[in-house]
């Protein structure tokens, strides 16, 4: 495998993707097409939302790879993540000698350039902290650009290419490229960085939690002395990185040293009303359309870069109040017979314990039905397995899927649902596990009833679950 092509060259016209349809491929596709370029992108599978963003931006995009799709010969080949060293567009991009890069070095040259990033990392909470971040910064008058991956509601977008002097990106700890095993976010250079978590995730790529703790100590090693780190303080593997950094450090969260502190917290549906306190003074009182602590705590990060940015108080206050969250995160789809349907991204199961509690108190007098898809490279492994079992205290009734792609998982790795349903059971839990989505939805079918709560959680689409439960109730 020849590199000596991984370099963007001056004189950039013509750029092609290869897997363009991934949320972060889209955005940059999009962007990149405002910025001037001709854009051209091909993958497999090729469905809204990212379909349709590319379509408004008149983005020629080929199902399926081929290395025809490279006769055009592009100045630029992007590499997305998914793509292997197997890829025909790959092999073809490598045999004619095409420059190419991967999507996060394609961000910094072309995105970041002469902005000041505002980086959001962590295992959890990611992209509603960047989401929340940017509409922060667009209130606030400062034009942000930001590429993240979820569909912000307030913009009805994942992207947006501001004239203002910031950009937030989301800073993910997967690996780059099939020629850069390294973290993405390494790509970048935070002005402020926030780092909201370090769990073992991502089982695929990372060996174990020293592992994945290697890869943040790297990040925050790179922060220049004159640039902000903001760190929760309530994580003993984010506290354990923070010894003798040469960029500032300041914690958030709920320990009474830290610089910022979240206060007393009260639910009024649809609100969430909070105290935030700086330096164990009151610093203001806000109230946000956020369920569960996790998320305030997201939000305090926030306020602590909106503070360092001065931003004024109340127009912090007006951005908590009119931000609308984003889409796959407590999202509801839909209410048929008096019965909810709300979508969730959660899959690790810290974020299928934090979603379930966060839930509850706004829904005090309903039945909170759980409904799981373990789907992604760690949750169909074991690692997991004796972990779930602890996760699903506020639901009342659970219904775990059996992994649709278990057969890319060695035997003797693989999650059981089975296993996972018993021993929910064997903790006094009503759990069941079913072989596919149909059979999920016929039962929910006869076994919901109003007011309960139908929060399903899964990375992926889930087979359409959502629109279809709701047709069928």
């Amino acid at each position: 495998m020849n590199l000596t092509n991984n370099r963007i060259p001056d004189n950039v016209k013509k750029i092609h993707l290869i897997a363009v349809c991934g949320t972060a491929m889209a955005a940059l596709a999009c962007m990149l097409r405002d910025m001037g370029f001709e854009v051209t992108g091909s993958d497999h599978g090729i469905y809204p939302p990212m379909s349709d963003f590319l379509a408004r931006k008149h983005i020629k995009v080929t199902e399926g790879f081929d290395e025809k799709n490279l006769a055009y010969s592009p100045d630029l080949v992007v590499v997305g993540n998914a793509v292997t060293k197997e890829n025909p567009e790959a092999k073809e991009m490598f045999r004619l000698g095409l420059p190419f890069c991967s999507m996060p070095q394609a961000v910094n040259r072309f995105l970041a350039q002469g902005k000041k990033a505002i980086v959001v990392t962590g295992t959890h909470g990611k992209t509603t902290t960047s989401s929340l971040a940017a509409w922060m910064l667009e209130k606030a008058g400062y034009d942000p650009s930001f590429i993240i991956g979820g569909i912000l509601k307030n913009f009805d977008s994942n992207y947006r290419s501001g004239k203002g002097e910031f950009i937030v990106i989301e800073g993910d700890e997967y690996d780059t490229a099939f020629f850069d095993k390294g973290p993405k976010f390494m790509h970048y250079d935070p002005f402020i960085a926030i780092l909201t978590s370090v769990e073992f995730d991502h089982a695929d790529i990372f060996r174990d939690l020293d592992h994945v703790k290697e890869a943040f100590d790297r990040l925050i090693s790179r922060i220049s002395p004159s640039h902000s780190l903001l760190a929760f303080d309530k994580d003993e593997n984010v506290s354990g990185l923070l010894a003798d950094r040469r960029c500032r450090v300041l914690r958030y969260g709920k320990s009474t040293d830290s610089h910022w502190q979240i206060g007393n917290m009260t639910v009024r549906p649809p609100f969430t009303v909070f105290e935030v306190l700086k330096k164990g003074k009151l610093f203001g009182t806000f109230e946000a359309r956020l369920m569960g602590e996790h998320n305030l705590l997201n939000a305090l990060s926030v306020i602590a870069v909106a503070c360092q940015l001065e931003i004024p108080v109340p127009v912090i206050a007006a951005a908590l109040e009119t931000f609308d969250g984003v889409k796959r995160r407590q999202e509801i789809r839909g209410q048929k017979r008096g019965i909810t349907v709300m979508d969730d991204f959660a899959h690790h199961p810290t974020a299928v314990r934090e979603t379930l509690r966060a839930v509850k108190p706004f829904y005090p007098t309903s039945r909170i039905i759980a409904v799981f898809e373990p789907r992604t490279n760690s949750s169909m492994r074991k690692v997991f397995q004796d972990v779930y079992p602890l996760c699903f205290d506020s639901a009342d009734l659970i219904c775990i899927r059996k992994p649709s792609r278990l057969d890319k998982i060695p035997a003797d790795q693989r999650f059981s649902s089975e296993k996972l349903a018993d021993d929910l059971r064997t903790v006094g839990k009503e759990a069941y596990h079913f072989p596919d989505t149909d059979t999920i939805i016929d039962f929910l079918v006869k076994e919901a009833e109003a007011p309960d709560l139908i929060l399903i959680m899964s990375n992926g689409g889930f087979d359409n679950i959502h629109e279809r439960l709701l047709n069928a109730l």
